[in-house]
């Protein structure tokens, strides 16, 4: 099991927390993390990376490639940081709260949550806000 970090600049808590974090999620999801790489970069990056492999031409904050097999999750997720800093002021939350929201957002995608829908919307975000309890409740936290 691995899961790494590159790219961050923002505070977050350690990265032992984190993977804790995350591996709870999975765990709430019945699924096991075999490799998870995620990738913080610049707005620009991330447009770049949409608009090459996606098709689209919009910014987004996060972009998440799903390598997973036979329920072993693996996959890499490109968060984009200024989107992240700029939706919390939008949705007035800490920096921290988003960063955590999105980063939980890409593992859900591979957990098999989807969000193109309104069903589907509501669907993630309740699970989003059940793995942001998860890391306010941990003992770390």
């Amino acid at each position: 099991m691995s899961i790494t970090f590159s790219g961050i600049k923002t505070k977050t808590p350690s990265k032992t927390i984190l993977k804790k974090w995350l591996e709870k999620i999975a765990a709430k999801e019945k699924r096991k993390i075999n490799s998870l790489a995620y990738n913080f970069v610049s707005d620009e990056e991330l447009w770049k990376m949409n608009k090459q492999f996606l098709n689209h031409n919009t910014y987004t904050d996060i972009i998440t490639f799903d390598y997973s097999e036979e329920g072993k999750l693996s996959g890499e997720i490109y968060i984009s940081v200024d989107r992240v800093k700029e939706n919390a002021e939008k949705h007035k939350v800490t920096t921290q709260e988003e960063l955590l929201r999105v980063m939980a957002h890409g593992l859900l995608h591979l957990c098999g949550y989807k969000d193109k829908s309104p069903i589907q919307q509501k669907e993630m975000r309740a699970a989003e806000e059940r793995a942001l309890k998860m890391f306010k409740n941990s003992p770390a936290a």
